[in-house]
């Protein structure tokens, strides 16, 4: 099996601009290498047959990226609209800003297949490609936020994948991230 880095992954998880919420100590190239070379500590199902988390102990100093909503932290909640590419429509964000978070015990890469990457217009050489990476404390993965499960039943002319939403795997969605946020 082989893994290759999407361009729309790249641009988000290795911006360039030193972003503290990229992956850290690395590079896409190194990150790539190393998911290939050595076998994952579990391969997790993703919301769809296309879709595989890879789980692997954290290498970098990368930090978590959710973080539970305090009555001590959610003064420090913000929000606006915005869009991860400029195809897409921005939609409703919200993250927190003036946090340290812990250092992520494991960095759970997405992958998509090839075949479903090829649809949403990525072409890759490798059996599937990275599209993001959850940086969490447990090996386990984080659910997906809510509007990316609605961005994903628009299809792929609006930037998702096409899968019509679960409802339950979108309500237990809503639970966490009710009382979860990004931070930045």
């Amino acid at each position: 099996m082989s893994i290759q880095m999407t361009d729309f992954a790249r641009r988000r998880l290795f911006p360039g601009d030193g972003r503290r919420t990229a992956i850290q100590d690395t590079s896409a190239e190194a990150f790539v290498e190393r998911l290939n070379a050595g076998a994952p500590e579990a391969v997790l199902p993703g919301y769809a047959p296309f879709c595989q988390l890879h789980v692997h102990r954290n290498w970098t100093s990368t930090r978590c990226s959710a973080i539970p909503i305090t009555p001590d932290n959610q003064h420090q909640l913000r929000s606006a609209y915005e869009a991860r590419t400029p195809a897409e429509l921005p939609v409703l964000v919200r993250w927190f800003e003036g946090l340290e978070p812990p250092v992520a015990n494991y960095l759970v890469p997405i992958l998509y297949d090839r075949e479903q990457l090829a649809k949403e217009g990525t072409t890759i050489d490798a059996d599937w490609g990275i599209v993001g990476c959850l940086y969490t404390m447990e090996p386990a993965e984080i659910p997906m936020v809510p509007i990316t499960m609605l961005r994903n039943a628009l299809g792929v002319e609006e930037g998702g994948s096409g899968v019509p939403i679960d409802r339950e795997a979108y309500k237990r969605a809503v639970a966490f991230w009710n009382t979860h946020a990004n931070w930045r």
